[in-house]
């Protein structure tokens, strides 16, 4: 494993000897997947080809939409947009870390660090509130196929949109604000690749039990609150398809739902590791792993989830990438 090792704790002790003298800090330092230069070099060139392949895969996604008259539907709408956060969400860490990756000092401003802290836990909350009104509207177009149509309007489609961008972005702007007033004493090590809200608020100078109180309220609902829809939208999908008397047709109906509910046990399955298990010191390499997961390859493997369950959106890629 290029992980472990003598080098990590050699290079963790010559990190926080040259900070020993330091009282009050003025960056971060994120240790991010701490290894030989040559498992940097490896690692750096391994995530800039997954970097990369992300964008390709969801803005394929986004252009075939764009470009193909017949995917002009809510459905693909919301995926288009989906694709789109997909991109905002693994643009908001991995630049950083590869940064890293090439870097002895892996130094991070404060800013920089809130910056990040902000906008991946926006993307994450508004990735949640997207992939519910995505059931919702597979709840609509199976249980009432007869009014789909008047229902899911393009401008009820255009408000939900915008809803969970606006919703996402509001949700971590006053916890954020509240930590980036706080003064930070001690060392400056943070034992992940990105700004995470346990390790930064231990570096604090005083304990803040009340905003760790706020980040106990608030983190957990984005989560929850959307899974719950996500539940019971599939429940009535359920409900709905054991009715149809014919196989193919409950076949049919399960289609339209298979590469969604793909994504969301990707997305939730590794989520849930992270945020429904306790933290432990001694677990840090796993919750890097775990977050690595859900906040890079699920980006990766979404648009290939999508492109191979779904008929109409592999035709399109096709043609939009003229195979």
């Amino acid at each position: 494993m290029i992980f472990a090792g003598p080098y990590t704790a050699h290079r963790h002790m010559k990190i926080s000897n040259s900070l020993s003298n330091s009282s009050t800090i003025t960056g971060f330092i994120l240790l991010g997947f701490p290894c030989s230069r040559e498992g940097q070099i490896l690692l750096f060139v391994l995530f800039s080809i997954v970097y990369l392949l992300t964008l390709l895969g969801n803005g394929s996604i986004i252009c075939a939409v764009r470009w193909d008259q017949r995917l002009h539907t809510p459905m693909y709408i919301l995926l288009a947009n989906f694709s789109f956060l997909e991109i905002c969400y693994v643009t908001s860490t991995v630049p950083n870390m590869l940064a890293n990756f090439l870097s002895d000092a892996k130094v991070i401003s404060f800013s920089g660090c809130f910056l990040q802290f902000y906008f991946f836990f926006s993307l994450g909350s508004t990735e949640c509130f997207f992939l519910a009104i995505m059931a919702f509207d597979r709840y609509l177009a199976i249980c009432w196929p007869l009014h789909y149509p008047t229902l899911m309007t393009g401008h009820l489609c255009t408000n939900l949109v915008v809803s969970c961008w606006v919703l996402g972005f509001l949700w971590f702007l006053i916890p954020i604000i509240i930590v980036s007033q706080m003064s930070f004493c001690g060392s400056r090590i943070i034992d992940h690749f990105l700004c995470d809200p346990g390790p930064l608020l231990s570096l604090t100078c005083r304990k803040a039990p009340m905003v760790e109180l706020i980040f106990s309220m608030l983190s957990p609902l984005p989560l929850i609150i959307p899974f719950l829809c996500i539940m019971c939208s599939y429940a009535l999908v359920l409900r709905a398809v054991l009715k149809v008397p014919s196989a193919a047709g409950r076949r049919k109906a399960f289609s339209t739902c298979g590469s969604h509910l793909a994504v969301v046990s990707l997305f939730y399955g590794s989520v849930l590791v992270m945020y429904g298990s306790p933290t432990t010191e001694h677990e840090a390499g796993t919750q890097k792993i775990v977050t690595l997961f859900y906040s890079v390859v699920t980006p990766l493997l979404n648009p290939v989830i999508y492109s191979l369950r779904n008929k109409e959106m592999k035709k399109a890629l096709e043609k939009f990438l003229g195979m």
